[in-house]
């Protein structure tokens, strides 16, 4: 079933902001008296298709919906009737093609934008509060006298709404100079500046790798306790071997006392590969028995587990959650703001991953992405919406890149024919498009070995 929801996400997804990307194409050179030839959504053999309209436009719904495209008149394709050379490609002002370029991703981020403001204005912006659960010794958060119960208020001087404007920081800080200040609220009220920094940059880069940074600088958000109660045992792991079962609560390891589910993960995980002497309570009833931990492998160390998982979670607390709520200006003015952080960011870390500050490992492939559309669908409509959201501000901004392939390389391509008064020859645009071949298959390469990685590793 989970298998299932990824595809369903994914294809949901990919063929929805393809046919919006596309159109944006579409309207402009429509808008601009470019002949457009056809629209299609998908790849491969048309399921439906249609003609319609003076110009005869043949659209299409194909069989594999993972792509799509729009086909202009244009000269290097074949003949072209006199009557319509001057509504071909080629044909049309330098300036003009660039419009017709620019549309694609431009309706990808306005796609992103509208939704956006839909959310905010409807659902508003629901978030947690950034109340740090626990900090562990030696780290960076605690050489920065982070503590436990501090609430995170302020971060680089703007103002920290929940959780996600520290992680979002944190990730900008971590990949620049390491430098992140913190204005920070004790329990009892008093506020205290603080600065967590990281000087190493080859600690700083082992932080950009996905699922680093929170472990990595040496903090938790708060989160409501979870009795150390066995959920689900796992088929054949450690401790069904060992004879513990859903149900079960362990008081104590190797003689440890345990509070919560976080405090027996913690002491396993530091056993890896050991026997160690489970005490547990089933029915009222003590008992004891020996587990062998397994040896999990979690980015290059190796961490203690046993196969359980937690029994279901119980809701946070109204007093954690920070909700806002907005009207139709103030929701678009928001949405706009949010679209631009994103973008912003993302640009940062593309090009910090490009100089080495970023790890690579960041690149994800149809793999992942497909893991996260089913996550997303199965969160609900606000989760999926969310997703969109990220994912056409990242078409947006990929196609944009210089690259010959995509947009922002013929745009270039476009720049250069309007300074310059001509066109590029056909031999250096034939050398372009095998760099930009080449650099698009590396790319790729790269988010699919992550993607194998994150499977198998």
């Amino acid at each position: 079933m989970t298998l299932l929801w990824s595809v369903l996400g994914f294809v949901v997804a990919v063929s929805l902001l393809v046919a919006v990307h596309e159109y944006g194409h579409f309207w402009a050179a429509r808008k601009l008296g470019f002949k457009v030839l056809r629209f299609s959504v998908g790849f491969g053999p048309a399921l439906w298709r249609r003609v319609v309209g003076a110009d005869r436009t043949e659209y299409v719904l194909a069989a594999l919906p993972l792509g799509g495209y729009v086909k202009l008149l244009d000269e290097r394709e074949g003949p072209v009737d006199a009557a319509e050379v001057s509504r071909a490609f080629t044909r049309r002002p330098p300036w003009q093609r660039i419009l017709v370029l620019l549309a694609g991703p431009g309706f990808n981020f306005a796609f992103a934008i509208l939704l956006l403001w839909g959310m905010l204005w409807i659902v508003g912006s629901p978030d947690v509060r950034a109340v740090v659960g626990g900090v562990a010794a030696g780290s960076p958060a605690a050489r920065a006298g982070l503590r436990a119960d501090d609430e995170i208020i302020r971060l680089n001087g703007a103002d920290v709404q929940g959780r996600g404007d520290v992680v979002l920081g944190l990730i900008d800080a971590m990949s620049g100079d390491g430098v992140t200040r913190l204005a920070v609220r004790s329990a009892s009220g008093a506020e205290r500046e603080l600065e967590l920094r990281v000087d190493d940059p080859a600690e700083r880069r082992a932080l950009t790798e996905p699922s680093a940074l929170m472990r990595g600088v040496g903090m938790r958000f708060w989160s409501q306790p979870v009795p150390a109660q066995i959920g689900r045992v796992l088929p054949a792991g450690p401790a069904e071997q060992a004879g513990l079962q859903v149900g079960d609560l362990i008081t104590a390891i190797d003689g440890q006392p345990i509070g919560d589910f976080v405090a027996m993960s913690e002491a396993l995980a530091v056993r890896p590969n050991r026997d160690v002497v489970i005490r547990y309570q089933r029915g009222g009833v003590s008992a004891t028995t020996t587990v062998r931990t397994s040896a999990d492998l979690v980015d290059g160390r190796e961490v203690g587990r046993i196969r359980i998982e937690t029994p279901p979670s119980a809701p946070l607390p109204d007093s954690m959650i920070v909700h806002r709520r907005f009207g139709p200006v103030q929701a678009l003015g928001e949405s706009l703001q949010r679209a631009w952080d994103m973008t912003v960011l993302q640009a940062k870390m593309f090009a910090r991953m490009i100089i080495g500050q970023v790890s690579i490992k960041n690149l994800s492939g149809p793999i992942t992405i497909a893991e996260y559309a089913g996550d997303s669908v199965r969160s609900g409509l606000t989760g999926f919406v969310g997703f969109l959201v990220l994912i056409s501000l990242s078409l947006g901004f990929l196609n944009l890149l210089p690259i010959p392939m995509l947009d922002g390389g013929q745009i270039v391509y476009q720049t250069i024919e309007w300074i310059k008064g001509s066109p590029l020859s056909e031999r250096v645009q034939a050398a372009g498009q095998s760099v930009g071949i080449a650099l698009l298959f590396l790319l790729m390469g790269v988010a699919l070995f992550n993607d194998l990685a994150r499977q198998f590793g």
